[in-house]
């Protein structure tokens, strides 16, 4: 499955600035057939090669700027260039805040679904005082809820989900902040969605799904990928600083689809994530987060 992804995908970037590797060969490089799930609809048909990203985001090409971010993230596949990502999972370890207190992580996994969008994260730390805590937090569509086991209340009288409405706009900025969320939601805005140079470096302005009057703003490094992202809703500022892009599936199952090795998240200037990837599994995966009846029906 994924030999005929990597035909298609971009070179592991490095040394020589991406945007002179972008043109020529590199760029027609086709597959027979995409491997992945395509994203709902094409975001972009096959085209010349676009400007670089500096010179089209400095022009308000918005087009161009998304393109590139997609292409170099490893996203677009096929003789048309579509974004073929559909579901990924990242595992890893590092720190979490857990009411209030720093919660050293041992095990940290996160499931995400684009198209039906939902995530799952799930993850078993210990606080400073050697107390072991585990927690799964779901987000699909309008809904944000808390498992005592993965799929609770799916079936009766198997685990017990509990709505957690308040986390409903958190969880979606997370999903839609996320190194491959940022980009689709970026494309997903349409006019909504801005560009532009500020200190030197391409910002893509958009807004986040589902979460009416939040407004996402990425930086994008001289990769072309999302190094840095604010969301505000509010007066909460949400950050996600991403570094290290690597292919981090296994070695036998590279597919150069690229996500950061290091990944922090900060509320409000407060570290809630402090996270080193330890795995990716960028494919076609079956990634499903169906939503309780019980949490469909309870009030908020």
């Amino acid at each position: 499955m994924h030999e005929n992804f990597c035909k298609n995908a971009p070179p592991k970037l490095g040394g020589v600035p991406s945007e002179a590797r972008r043109g020529g060969s590199i760029l027609r490089l086709l597959a027979v057939s995409v491997a992945f799930a395509s994203f709902p609809h094409p975001i972009f048909a096959q085209r010349p090669t676009p400007p670089p990203t500096p010179k089209a985001a400095a022009a308000g090409d918005r087009k161009s700027v998304i393109f590139n971010w997609l292409w170099y993230m490893g996203m677009l596949r096929g003789i048309q260039e579509v974004d073929a990502v559909a579901t990924l999972e990242l595992q890893g370890a590092g720190t979490i805040q857990v009411q209030g207190q720093p919660c050293k992580v041992s095990n940290y996994r996160a499931s995400i679904n684009y198209q039906i969008s939902g995530m799952r994260v799930q993850h078993t730390c210990a606080l400073p005082n050697g107390q072991s805590r585990t927690g799964i937090e779901v987000v699909s569509g309008a809904f944000a809820w808390d498992e005592d086991i993965v799929g609770a209340g799916l079936v009766p009288g198997r685990g017990t989900p509990t709505p957690n409405h308040n986390a409903l706009n958190e969880r979606l900025i997370r999903l839609w902040s996320s190194p491959q969320g940022a980009p689709k939601a970026a494309a997903a805005g349409g006019e909504n969605t801005k560009v532009a140079i500020e200190d030197g470096k391409p910002v893509v302005t958009f807004p986040i799904p589902g979460v009416p009057g939040a407004i996402a703003k990425a930086t994008l490094n001289a990769e072309n990928q999302a190094e840095y992202v604010q969301t505000k809703l509010g007066n909460v500022v949400t950050e996600f600083i991403y570094e290290k892009y690597e292919d981090y599936n296994p070695a036998d199952d590279k597919v150069y689809g690229y996500l950061p090795g290091h990944i922090v998240e900060k509320r409000n200037g407060v570290t809630v994530l402090d996270l080193t990837v330890t795995q990716t599994d960028v494919g076609n995966l079956y990634v499903v987060v169906p939503i309780p009846e019980s949490v469909r029906t309870a009030r908020p």
